[in-house]
């Protein structure tokens, strides 16, 4: 009985020691949008400002007009990433095609914010099939070959759906936008056409805020979202 005695505070500090310390839960979200920039980009960098929220933004060349909004973006705080100089899914033919378009957006980012960017969002997204159509296994190469070179390539795991057709209802991009999940990655756009993700981008923003989350950019965070790869 004594040596039980003896023994309790021995396990009592050892259980104390080893046994997991559950704190408050990490969230954050982070706000990605993709294919800009556009006409559709000052309205959705006032509405981050208006909620003094930063989010990442991976541009194209496609809005030649429209580029020195890089610049503003970057300004005023937010992560510039590569997406795509052309968006056209022929840059899939090999290696040398993607990283020749690669290099070619990187430029133009250069121009605008005085220095390249490590992040990358492949067109599509690293899960894209329709990579199969211009060379087999090229995703998985693409994949390996970004990080050797000191990149890293970002997916999400939350779509707006804004890209499900030309014009999805507000209604439609605020619900498939809300998630519980510790750690959420939002894809979503600001081309022309997306007059309706500006639309649903406060009431978006309010949802996170009310759930107490926190935003941040992929240029701020250990958190990288990979899908799996199907070519």
């Amino acid at each position: 009985m004594n040596k039980i005695k003896l023994l309790l505070p021995l396990m009592l500090m050892i259980s104390l020691v080893y046994s997991p310390v559950y704190g408050d839960e990490v969230k954050e979200v982070y706000l990605t949008f993709d294919d800009g920039p556009s006409q559709n980009t000052p309205a959705v960098l006032n509405i981050l400002d208006q909620y003094n929220v930063k989010a990442t933004f991976f541009v194209t060349a496609e809005n030649y007009e429209y580029q020195n909004y890089i610049r503003t973006a970057y300004l005023k705080g937010h992560a510039i990433g590569a997406h795509s100089f052309t968006h056209k899914y022929s840059i899939y033919q090999s290696q040398e095609t993607y990283f020749e378009d690669l290099g070619n957006i990187e430029k133009i980012i250069k121009e605008q914010t005085g220095r390249t960017s490590r992040l990358i969002r492949f067109p599509g997204g690293s899960s894209n099939t329709i990579s199969r159509h211009y060379a087999q296994g090229i995703m998985g190469q693409l994949a390996q070959e970004v990080e050797k070179k000191g990149y890293k390539y970002y997916d999400w795991n939350v779509s707006s759906n804004d890209a499900l057709k030309r014009v999805v209802s507000t209604s439609r991009i605020i619900a498939s936008s809300k998630s519980r999940q510790p750690r959420v990655c939002i894809l979503m756009h600001d081309t022309a056409t997306k007059t309706t993700t500006v639309q649903a981008l406060p009431a978006i923003i309010q949802y996170y805020q009310a759930n107490g989350y926190t935003f941040k950019t992929l240029a701020h965070t250990d958190f990288v979202s990979h899908q799996r790869i199907n070519n």
